[in-house]
């Protein structure tokens, strides 16, 4: 079947054309594999667009607080309704923004880029309007975890800047960077909070707002005083086996020298030595992915799901992946992960939305800090899809992933540290 007419008729969510308005809920509850897709671009929009639909389209509606749940962790310590909302919001723009830079056009995915760039849009709008029903907090008045969310947010803006920054109304724009700026209320933790209070203020220097220079600086340092050796940094001075150099750590220090570099206020080469890292780091993520699609599951945060990649899809859109990978290679194992997470029984509830654990429902899983709007950070898993539909990453073969060779007794060339 032609690609084009296809995507019109997949009964999945995300599909232009697929379901009417008011019936996008309804459709979510199918399986994620009970259509066949032509590529795996259309397996990663279908996918993204399932997850992410239920946040962006009830928040731009004014709806979030009236419709998302508020499932917690067992021993969850947090005051649930003064950070899941924005945690939710925060980390879907994260993860959408790259796709969504891409623009709107006339093909079925442009048609859903389009309506999610009107959610962005608007969602935006009503997270920062004083008095609204979806007005977030930006405080840490209750709590510290809205510097997080706000840092997610702050992330989304420099990666989509034309699509989901420019186009703002003035008025709205001003109240994010007053809710960003009082975000420096907030004392961030002596470890990769650091980043968070960073990367807010780089994204007020790339609006061209008045930036605090200090908060960038120290973050950065630190983290270059806690490389820990072969790709990885430690989260504060010491080092932890999980997953937080690709939550965090990496993907947040790299753009903020990004931005830094392109701003002209430091040496290029500390970005080029940070995206030197961040292959060797992409290239043991790569090797921990099984000929299966699995990964060891480590560390805490693990409700974050497929987040885990978002250094290795980061360098893929990038088009700054490791001469070891093949961008056919990357997606083929990449696509095998979300087979297995986002298919397993579970992971959706009733309505569409998104539910504690790491594959499928696994409340005992989750930390002590997490709630419904923590597992959005998920939608970073899918960066790759801001790389245009012609883009090697997406027309490349599929390739067998290096723990699929190794175990098939092929020909796999040694690993070797940084």
């Amino acid at each position: 079947m032609h690609r084009r007419h296809f995507i019109k008729a997949v009964p999945l969510a995300g599909m232009a054309g697929a379901v009417k308005s008011g019936n996008f809920l309804q459709a979510t509850q199918q399986p994620a594999g009970s259509a066949v897709f032509p590529t795996d671009r259309d397996y990663w929009v279908q996918l993204l667009t399932r997850i992410a639909e239920p946040v962006m389209k009830n928040l731009s509606l004014g709806q979030l607080r009236q419709k998302m749940p508020t499932e917690k962790a067992p021993g969850y310590n947090k005051p649930v309704e003064k950070v899941t909302y924005l945690e939710a919001f925060g980390r879907t723009m994260a993860g959408i923004s790259s796709w969504l830079e891409l623009g709107a056009d006339d093909t079925p995915e442009g048609k859903i880029r389009a309506r999610f760039i009107d959610y962005a849009l608007k969602a935006t709008a009503q997270a920062v309007q004083p008095g609204g029903a979806d007005y977030m907090n930006f405080t840490g008045q209750f709590d510290g975890q809205p510097l997080v969310d706000g840092a997610f947010l702050a992330h989304a803006f420099i990666r989509a800047p034309k699509q989901l920054w420019q186009p703002l109304p003035a008025t709205v724009k001003q109240q994010v960077v007053a809710g960003f700026k009082s975000l420096r209320s907030i004392r961030p933790g002596y470890n990769n909070w650091l980043l968070f209070a960073a990367i807010i203020e780089a994204a007020l220097l790339l609006f061209g707002e008045e930036w605090d220079g200090m908060r960038v600086d120290y973050a950065v340092k630190k983290h270059q005083e806690w490389y820990k050796g072969d790709g990885m940094y430690g989260d504060g001075a010491d080092f932890h086996f999980d997953y937080y150099n690709g939550f965090v750590i990496q993907p947040m220090l790299t753009d903020i020298l990004k931005v830094l570099s392109e701003a002209g206020k430091i040496n290029p080469k500390e970005y080029e030595l940070a995206i030197t890292r961040m292959q060797r780091y992409g290239v043991i993520q790569e090797r921990l992915i099984s000929p299966e699609g699995t990964f060891p599951v480590v560390g805490r945060s693990m409700t974050y799901r497929n987040a885990v990649f978002q250094p290795l899809v980061q360098l893929a859109l990038h088009e700054q992946l490791p001469a070891e990978l093949t961008p056919g290679q990357v997606r083929a194992a990449l696509t095998a992960v979300m087979k297995n997470i986002f298919e397993t029984p579970g992971t959706f509830d009733k309505d569409g939305w998104l539910q504690l654990g790491f594959c499928g429902h696994q409340p005992e899983i989750a930390d002590v800090y997490t709630s419904t709007g923590s597992l959005y950070l998920c939608t970073t898993g899918f960066l790759a899809l801001g790389l245009p539909e012609k883009n090697a990453f997406w027309t490349a073969s599929s390739g067998e992933w290096t723990a699929q060779k190794a175990w098939a007794g092929k020909t796999v060339k040694k690993d070797h540290a940084l």
